[in-house]
C-alpha cells in the first residue's frame, strides 16, 4: 500500500512559523486530495486543510494563518503554519482522500491513507 511520510514537526514559540511536509510513496496520489488533520491531547482528530487539483479547504481555526500547497513532481504536500498559537499544539497527520469526494475530504471518515504523524508543540 502506498504510504505517506510526514516531517517538519518540532517546538516553536507562539507567534512563530513552521512548515510541515508529507511525501507520498506513489504517484497515484496525484488523483487524491492531500491534506492535514491534527489531534491534540485528549481531543479528537480534527480537519486542518486539504488540497486537490480543483479544491482547497481550510478549517476556520487556521484560515489566514496556514497555507497548504502541493508539488506534484515531488509527490509532496506542504503545510506552512504562521502566527502559531498554543492551541495549535497537536500531532499533525497527513491524509489522502479521493479527490472525487470533494468537500468530504474534510471528513475524517473518508480518509483512505494516513501518515504516522508529526508532533508540533507551540510554547506560550
Amino acid at each position: 500500500q502506498a504510504q505517506l511520510a510526514e516531517s517538519g514537526g518540532g517546538l516553536v514559540q507562539a507567534g512563530g512559523s513552521l512548515t510541515l511536509s508529507c511525501a507520498a510513496s506513489a504517484p497515484t496520489f496525484s488523483s487524491y486530495a492531500m491534506g492535514w488533520f491534527r489531534q491534540a491531547p485528549g481531543k479528537e482528530r480534527e480537519f486542518v486543510a486539504t488540497k486537490s487539483s480543483d479544491n482547497t479547504y481550510y478549517a476556520d481555526s487556521v484560515k489566514g494563518r496556514f497555507t497548504i500547497s502541493r508539488d506534484k513532481d515531488k509527490n509532496t504536500v506542504y503545510l506552512q503554519m504562521n502566527s502559531l498559537k498554543s492551541e495549535d499544539t497537536a500531532v499533525y497527520y497527513c491524509a489522502a482522500t479521493r479527490a472525487s469526494h470533494g468537500l468530504l475530504a474534510t471528513t475524517r471518515g473518508f480518509v483512505e491513507v494516513w501518515g504516522q504523524g508529526t508532533l508540533v508543540t507551540v510554547s506560550s
